[in-house]
């Protein structure tokens, strides 16, 4: 009987241990609509997104603002699933000692990721919204000089 019962505990500890495994990885797949080319034409400038898979945990992206010939915002992101948790990583060029800045999610669906970090200085909140016609709306909110403020950036797919 104790042989039954300690091979009946060592297949559940195994089955669990993989269906803990196979969940983990599915986290990230939610927002496999992120991956491609994505652009944001305007009177002010050029904003293009590029996300590519790198893996079954990790995402990256380049994110570049230009203005004719002028490159005025340059942004790496990772967006990483470690165990359960999807984390938005940002590293703006001449921001935070060129340092990542972690925005773990608060809410995740297939139509929407929103990331946040109260004690950043600005944004406090990404949110990352898919759209019909191959649109993906990315905004950034959060309180900025003591003031509510959010910018919405429209882009399409290429």
């Amino acid at each position: 009987m104790f042989q039954k019962i300690t091979l009946l505990a060592v297949v559940l500890a195994v089955v669990s241990c993989q269906k803990k495994e196979s969940v983990e990885k599915d986290k990230i797949k939610i927002a496999d609509w992120l991956i491609g080319n994505w652009k944001n034409e305007s009177p002010d400038g050029l904003l293009t997104e590029n996300w590519e898979k790198l893996n079954d945990s990790t995402f990256n992206a380049y994110s570049y603002f230009i203005k004719g010939k002028d490159t005025l915002h340059f942004e790496t992101i990772v967006l990483a699933q470690k165990g359960e948790t999807l984390t938005y990583f940002a590293t703006v060029k001449g921001q935070n000692e060129d340092k990542a800045v972690a925005f773990p999610s608060t809410a995740e669906s297939d139509k929407q990721l929103v990331f946040e970090n109260p004690k950043h200085d600005y944004p406090q909140k990404i949110t990352y919204t898919k759209g019909a016609n191959n649109t993906l709306t990315a905004e950034i909110s959060g309180k900025l000089n003591g003031k509510q403020s959010s910018e919405k950036f429209v882009m399409t797919k290429k």
